[in-house]
């Protein structure tokens, strides 16, 4: 009973009582009492979101909107107060085979509302055990037509794969479905591992093409450089040079350099002498022709096996 009728009931039964035992006035008590039973059987409030569905003596008589409205007692009835807001469902599918017959578990949950609320009335007996039914049979038949990889892949076709087959079967009860939305897809722990030893090789592979790639770049790059240096030898005298200074700014490390690659670089002796031991002043530019091992340590001393003689003044 609606706050209104039940005020209305209050105020006629307290009158009722009050004249029929303070005024004595028996009958006007029982008509108010009376009037009130009426009122509260006839009296009737829906909420803006509401529907009431009315027979009268068997027959649709109205549905009822938003507002008081009054219905006949005893000849008029009311047989359904349908819910207009969005209302949400949760299904699932268990154990589902898919197209390549892989078990998996399925959770989803649907959204809809009532259209019209005369057919949802009506037309069937029980609209939210049937959207229920309707909606595990429609995600057991999307699944059991998917392939595992499109099933996990592409949810939005699959949500409205099952929106459309779902809207289909409950558009004759005046249900219309807002959207399907699949939460959950759980698939066997043996399958799951091989899949993530597929997923892994994969990248694997994709990693390897990379630096083969990579590789294959650089080569081209050399092949061009050497080009370069062929048509140029101070270049590559240039380049092997900085390579050593590169190597030496680093305190406390150790190059051991074969003197054939000081020969290859076929700088003359007091220049190597000096960018090496970092002399203060050179005397001469004699230095033995042949150098067996070079030792170059990070603060610019040089040993060598056959020790550099002092130069000599002229």
């Amino acid at each position: 009973m609606n706050p209104i009728t039940s005020f209305l009931v209050f105020v006629l039964a307290v009158g009722g009582l009050a004249a029929g035992y303070l005024g004595h006035q028996l009958y006007l008590g029982i008509a108010l009492i009376a009037v009130a039973a009426v009122v509260s059987a006839s009296l009737k409030m829906a909420n803006v979101w509401q529907k009431f569905v009315i027979l009268r003596m068997g027959k649709l008589q109205s549905v009822k909107g938003a507002g008081l409205f009054a219905i006949i007692p005893v000849i008029d009835s009311v047989v359904a107060v349908i819910d207009g807001r969005i209302q949400t469902t949760a299904f699932n599918a268990e154990q589902a085979l898919t197209k390549d017959t892989v078990p998996v578990n399925v959770d989803a949950i649907i959204f809809w509302h009532v259209q019209d609320a005369e057919r949802a009335a009506l037309a069937i007996t029980n609209y939210r055990e049937a959207i229920d039914r309707v909606a595990q049979t429609s995600l057991r038949e999307m699944i059991g037509s998917s392939m595992l990889a499109a099933l996990l892949s592409d949810r939005k076709e699959a949500d409205e794969q099952l929106k459309l087959e779902i809207g289909q079967k409950t558009a004759p009860w005046g249900i219309a479905v807002s959207s399907v939305e699949i939460r959950d897809v759980a698939i066997p722990e043996a399958l799951q591992d091989a899949m993530s030893r597929q997923a892994q090789a994969e990248r694997e592979k994709q990693a390897r093409v990379i630096l083969g790639s990579a590789e294959a770049a650089i080569a081209s790059k050399f092949v061009e450089a050497a080009a370069v240096y062929a048509g140029h030898p101070w270049a590559l005298q240039l380049r092997a040079m900085n390579i050593i200074y590169e190597t030496t700014k680093e305190r406390g490390a150790t190059i051991l350099m074969p003197s054939s690659m000081v020969d290859s670089l076929n700088p003359s002796a007091a220049t190597l002498a000096f960018a090496l031991a970092g002399n203060d002043a050179l005397g001469s530019n004699r230095a033995p022709a042949n150098f067996e091992a070079l030792v170059t340590k990070g603060n610019g001393a040089l040993e060598s096996s056959d020790r550099l003689p002092h130069p000599v003044g002229t």
